[in-house]
């Protein structure tokens, strides 16, 4: 496992790099996580909108909500959610929103 530095603490990641306790999760880490795990130098309004739903769902239901979904709720369309998320919305957008890594994701 590795660890990402948040404020002095170390915060530990699985080998694919999702947080292994996604209740320590906050917006400053989904921000480390961006650019450590998904290359990302800013996060847009857009990146907050997507991150925020699927933070939302999950704190909720405790599982990863549909694309479909995600789509719905936010306004942003499929194809502009894989610009966003280079390694796709199960991947990418649920890592930097602190789930767990989501069944089916490869």
């Amino acid at each position: 496992m590795a660890a990402i530095d948040f404020n002095g603490t170390p915060v530990t990641l699985s080998e694919e790099g999702f947080l292994a306790d996604p209740d320590g999760w906050n917006e400053e880490i989904a921000v480390i996580l961006a650019r450590r795990e998904e290359g990302l130098e800013e996060l847009t309004e857009d990146h907050w909108a997507v991150i925020r739903f699927i933070r939302s769902h999950f704190e909720e239901k405790r599982s990863a909500p549909t694309v479909r979904a995600v789509c719905k709720a936010t306004g942003v369309k499929l194809q502009q959610i894989y610009d966003l998320f280079p390694s796709g919305p199960a991947k990418g957008a649920c890592k930097l929103a602190g789930l767990p890594k989501p069944d089916g994701c490869v």
